[in-house]
């Protein structure tokens, strides 16, 4: 063999190692983890009004990747089936079944459905004795019917729908008749992108405004796509009768929404429309918001809205004119929507930010401001002709007030209701309860001057989720019902006042979650609604708890602590430690100190959880709290890595000094900003034994107009970027890495390309590191194949670098390396 083979042969040797591909077909992890994995999951739960007919939804665990791998189209925002005109991640139910609670707790099974159903889109019918849905077939979206009074589902007509953007079908007040969007008849063939010979270059402009747009995904990149899109989206509506019989309603047009007016007279429709944007999702497209009444008669063009790539700075921008409109549910056919009071400017100081306003069908007088409110709109209830509540929040001081007013009255001042951090759950006053008003709309439910709370119940001691009555005109508020489970936690749905009845849904650790009546009248009691069996009994005896340490700084930290069944607590021996945690930005201590974890709930061991491994010998301390914290005119990322850093070492010390933990082998992992977290703790300390970091972003000058909290710019604050980034500083990693994504990902900031140039740079300076970048996969992963093999690969990771480590019960370092 000459000189020259024997060099190339080395030569194609070391690349072959230095690449380190590996061709590996998905694989099952050990059957103790797949029996935790592969499990059915209870139904999703529907209920009509006053809660006497359940309607329970069953879905496979997981899609596969064969559903996954059908074609899908990347446009605009959206992910289109093209053959179906359906997403192409949507979720689909397969069963269905009713209890009645006036006929006993047993369950009706649904007869009619299709063979293999894959139904969605449920939308119960006015008088609530139908639900309609779609059922999506191989070549399209079919419009179904389910008669909950017998139990039977029909297919209405084959005509294929458009389910691409927003509702597909609504129900008109009769209850006889749906508004449905179609896919129309003149519509044109996609285009084949591989076979265009391109004319030209793509070609974008600016004539030096600021457009400081998040890095979004998925969007018209070439007017090819243009085409596409409209394709896609253009969509007819038509009138459907439950007889099967239909008549044309509206042109084709690329709708989003179809709303009709809580009397039944007129529908609210808005669409979209050219010109199209390469830099923004379809939501921010040209967009315009028309009335029509039954007869397909334009009433009224409310608002139309120009192409929005071009927004003030901050997180509280929004655009001029005319937005979030609808119809009051109170009012028979009254629209209101919302203006910005400072041009949607944050930079703007004005004493009121945003202003509501309604405006009267048949639009023969001009619109009414109601009232004004000092932050941005965040939502209103309505009640009656006058009361209604209105939210607003602000994120730079995290405000958020409440309030009430009076909307039969012209500019009338909105009093406060509540005036508070919305970080700070220990006060939370709960969320308003609603009712199905006398116009068969969710309005505010009221007797007299008297309102209802429903509040997660969060404190010092504990949770002990609330319902509270409060007096608009006093603000006197008078505690009905508080939960008293210290074993237990029960989550409170709805309220009914007529009956004194509560939904809930109570759990434990061991027990899965069920639905409940409790009555709070003169005959408490409590009837069980619905009896699923927990399906993780090999988690019962699993030891868990809420711990609570301080960071050296003294702020309190906590988090929910797994020990192996068996584990002595009283003589322990150190395990091996995953720590697993989500940083959260706040302004101010106190609220980053509260206890938001609830040791009672259901141990539920979701694709994403680290729960697992306490079956394998690992103690987990689960949701540990990661606050960053910036009070005054700091912000939270001007010390992000030392306060991260801090946090961590704070963890580990609490479940270390408990004699719980191997302080040498103990692992960190997240999800998102989760991931980005590990990396900078494996980047900037000593802690860890290995880190496992998915779908994360690593290159903070890749989002450079804000990412996660962070609304300054890169070139505001470019240290921070820097600072922050784990690949800037790649050459500090020491710890073995398993990087781990999904090749579609879509999310905002987190685009695939974060973790392969994140892994060539580890690589590239010699780092121990895997990457598994999913086929099909988006920000979650969804198909079982994946899901399985993600379990695999972890276990493989957490076995060869954690807990078969060398120990040598190490001190704590809490001070960030470099």
């Amino acid at each position: 063999m000459s000189k020259k083979i024997v060099v190339l042969l080395l030569v194609v040797l070391a690349f072959s190692k230095l690449t380190g591909q590996e061709e590996l077909g998905y694989q099952v992890p050990k059957k103790e983890l797949l029996d935790l994995v592969d499990v059915d999951l209870a139904p999703a739960v529907l209920t009509n009004s006053d809660n006497t007919l359940l309607v329970l939804l069953s879905r496979s665990t997981y899609k596969s990747i064969a559903t996954l791998s059908r074609k899908e189209l990347r446009i605009a925002g959206l992910r289109v089936d093209p053959q179906r005109f359906i997403g192409s991640r949507t979720t689909y139910y397969n069963k269905v079944e009713l209890i009645d609670r006036s006929k006993g707790q047993s369950k009706q099974v649904v007869t009619g459905l299709p063979e293999n159903p894959l139904l969605t889109n449920f939308r119960w019918s006015p008088d609530e004795k139908k639900i309609a849905m779609t059922h999506t077939t191989t070549q399209g979206v079919e419009l179904w019917v389910l008669d909950v009074t017998q139990g039977k589902a029909q297919r209405l007509l084959s005509d294929p729908l458009n389910a691409t953007m927003r509702t597909s079908v609504t129900w008109l007040k009769n209850s006889k008749e749906l508004l449905v969007k179609f896919i129309p008849k003149d519509r044109k063939p996609l285009i084949d992108q591989t076979a265009i010979v391109p004319t030209g270059p793509k070609i974008t402009e600016n004539n030096g405004e600021k457009a400081q747009n998040r890095t979004y995904q998925d969007l018209i990149k070439n007017p090819t796509d243009a085409k596409n899109f409209t394709q896609l989206s253009r969509s007819e509506i038509r009138i459907v009768n439950l007889n099967g019989t239909q008549r044309p309603f509206l042109e084709a047009r690329m709708y989003r929404s179809v709303q009709v007016s809580p009397n039944g007279d007129y529908v609210l429709v808005d669409f979209v429309k050219p010109p199209f944007s390469y830099l923004v999702p379809y939501y921010r497209f040209p967009r315009e918001t028309r009335v029509y009444d039954l007869n397909a008669q334009q009433v009224e063009t409310i608002s139309d809205s120009p192409l929005q790539e071009v927004l003030p700075k901050g997180f509280m921008a929004v655009a001029k004119g005319k937005r979030n409109i609808s119809w009051r549910k109170d009012e028979p056919a009254t629209l209101y929507y919302v203006e910005a009071l400072d041009g949607g400017d944050p930079e703007i100081e004005v004493p009121y930010r945003d202003a509501i306003f309604q405006w009267k069908a048949p639009f023969d007088a001009p619109p009414q401001k109601l009232t004004q409110i000092k932050n941005r709109y965040a939502g209103v209830v309505w009640g009656n002709a006058s009361t209604a509540i209105i939210y607003d929040r602000w994120w730079k001081n995290r405000n958020s007030k409440t309030y009430v007013f009076d909307p039969s009255k012209n500019n009338s001042t909105a009093r406060i209701l509540n005036d508070r951090n919305y970080q700070d759950r220990y006060s939370d006053p709960g969320d308003f309860v609603t009712k199905k008003g006398k116009l068969g709309e969710t309005v505010l439910a009221l007797q007299g001057k008297k309102a209802f709370l429903l509040g997660e119940g969060f404190s010092e001691k504990g949770q002990f989720p609330f319902l509270d009555q409060i007096d608009l005109s006093s603000l006197q508020k008078n505690r009905i019902y508080e939960s008293a489970y210290t074993d237990k936690y029960e989550q409170l749905y709805d309220y009914n006042p007529k009956t004194k009845s509560l939904r809930v849904r109570i759990e434990s650790k061991s027990e899965y979650p069920n639905y409940f009546i409790r009555s709070l009248g003169k005959k408490k009691r409590l009837e069980q609604l619905t009896f699923f069996a927990n399906p993780f009994k090999k988690l019962e005896n699993v030891g868990k708890e809420l711990i609570s340490y301080k960071r050296e700084d003294g702020l309190e930290l906590s988090g929910v602590l797994y020990t192996p069944e068996g584990f002595d607590k009283e003589n322990p021996n150190p395990h091996p430690m995953i720590l697993w945690a989500y940083p959260r930005e706040f302004k101010d201590k106190s609220s980053a100190a509260q206890k938001t974890n609830n040791p009672n709930r259901f141990l539920y061991p979701f694709w994403g959880s680290p729960i697992y491994w306490v079956t394998q010998g690992y103690v987990v301390l689960d949701r540990a709290a990661f606050p960053i914290v910036g009070e005054g005119d700091e912000e939270p990322n001007d010390s992000f890595r030392t306060q991260l850093v801090a946090n961590a070492a704070a963890a580990i010390k609490a479940v270390v000094d408990k004699g719980y933990a191997d302080p040498d082998r103990v692992a960190v992992g997240g999800h998102s900003y989760g991931a980005f977290m590990v990396a900078n703790l494996l980047s900037h300390s000593n802690l860890f034994a290995a880190g496992i970091a998915r779908s994360g972003a690593y290159n903070r000058t890749l989002t450079p107009f804000g990412f996660q909290s962070e609304s300054r710019s890169y070139w505001e604050a470019p240290e921070v970027y820097y600072s922050m980034s784990p690949f800037m500083h790649a050459d500090k990693m020491k710890t073995p890495l398993l990087l781990v994504h999904g090749e579609a990902d879509n999310n905002s900031g987190t685009y695939p390309l974060q973790s392969e140039r994140y892994y060539n740079a580890l690589k590239g300076l010699g780092a121990t590191t895997r990457l598994v970048m999913f086929p099909k996969e988006s920000h979650g992963y969804r198909a079982k194949e994946s899901i399985l093999h993600l379990i695999w690969e972890q276990d493989q990771w957490l076995e060869k670098h954690v807990k078969n480590k060398q120990t040598s019960l190490k001190k704590i370092n809490t001070k960030p390396k470099g």
